[in-house]
């Protein structure tokens, strides 16, 4: 599983070659299904690992201090923004053959279609 925060995809939006996508599976929209899920598990994770930094600062009083740990929640949280999306993370893993996936419903010996 690659880290997404050593990613070197885009963070913004790129314009693709549709023949990238159908190279390696013959099928583009096969490929789309393929990416789609990736940036599910990638924005997954994403969410927990934000969660269980957000929560270090849970607090159940309000008093002076929340203040200033709002001041660190939202830098955690703008970090995260600037981020590229899930989808082009995946897009990314894609095309650089960074995804281990297979269809058994083709072939039920391989490995890598």
């Amino acid at each position: 599983m690659m880290d997404f925060k050593k990613t070197n995809a885009p963070t913004n939006t790129v314009t693709r070659n549709l023949n990238d996508f159908s190279k390696d599976t013959g099928n583009v929209y096969e490929s789309v299904v393929i990416i789609s899920k990736r940036a599910n598990q990638i924005a997954a994770q994403m969410k927990d690992e934000l969660s269980k930094k957000l929560q270090e600062f849970g607090s159940n009083q309000d008093n002076l201090e929340e203040v200033f740990e709002n001041d660190e929640q939202i830098q955690i949280s703008r970090y995260y923004e600037r981020l590229p999306k899930p989808t082009l993370i995946a897009t990314q893993e894609f095309l650089e053959d960074k995804i281990y996936y297979r269809n058994p419903s083709k072939d039920a010996g391989a490995d890598k279609i």
